[in-house]
């Protein structure tokens, strides 16, 4: 398979087909009907327009979950959106996931996408095991707001943010919100380089194929870790270490 070919000419192709309702309904990964996810919405979101409701959702997926990019298991039940919120870690791919869960739970049409980027500001240990700056499928949600779809990006932390000097990425439920372009100091952070469409629901064979065509020795770790496991690191820890080194 050539995944270069998998890329989409913009941000808004729908890959999988999909129809619209299904962006309120659960799915097999996106499971919004799990009764700790029906249970999480519904104390998070609280009263309100869907927009109130929407900003509670990504401030509790962004902050309540740390970002962890060694310990997500490349296997199909750990990207489930019940399980990333039973473990309280996840990267940006089962981050959106759960983020499009919380939001069908709560009444909200949402679906994840997914884009190549190149990330400057990663650390030393997770560019070895990548092998390269890009990060290949970088996950986002798309939120349906006052009739348009509106990106949600809850993969960072605030406290991690802070670690790496980079400012927390907010969201206004209103524009988008993609990650910054330049940190702090306004050194280069974040690009976006190409689009990889829109889903109904987590991708997990082909992002898992993917994966062991670009992030060979990074996918065999993620493969052998069993669910409930740990490949060790701190990623937070790795951030602060190399920041206090600039």
């Amino acid at each position: 398979m050539d995944y270069d070919t998998l890329r989409t000419p913009s941000d808004d192709i729908v890959r999988d087909g999909a129809a619209f309702e299904a962006y309120l309904r659960p799915a097999a990964l996106i499971d919004s009907d799990h009764p700790k996810i029906v249970d999480y919405a519904s104390r998070v979101a609280g009263e309100g327009s869907p927009r109130e409701k929407a900003l509670r959702l990504y401030y509790a997926v962004r902050d309540d979950l740390r970002y962890d990019p060694y310990n997500t298991p490349m296997k199909r039940e750990a990207y489930r959106a019940s399980t990333t919120l039973a473990t309280g870690h996840g990267y940006c791919v089962n981050k959106a996931g759960l983020m499009a869960a919380v939001c069908r739970a709560a009444g909200i049409p949402a679906r994840v996408g997914y884009a190549d980027v190149r990330n400057h500001m990663t650390t030393k240990r997770l560019a070895e095991l990548m092998g390269n700056d890009t990060f290949y499928y970088h996950g986002y949600t798309d939120v349906w707001l006052d009739g348009h779809w509106v990106k949600a990006t809850p993969a960072f932390n605030k406290e991690l943010t802070e670690r790496f000097g980079l400012k927390p990425l907010d969201w206004d439920a209103v524009g988008d919100s993609i990650y910054h372009p330049f940190d702090l100091s306004g050194r280069r952070h974040m690009e976006y380089l190409a689009y990889r469409g829109t889903f109904a629901d987590i991708p997990f064979d082909e992002i898992r194929d993917a994966f062991r065509h670009y992030y060979p020795r990074l996918s065999r770790e993620q493969e052998a870790l069993p669910l409930g496991g740990s490949a060790g690191g701190d990623f937070g820890a790795e951030a602060a270490a190399e920041a206090a080194k600039k």
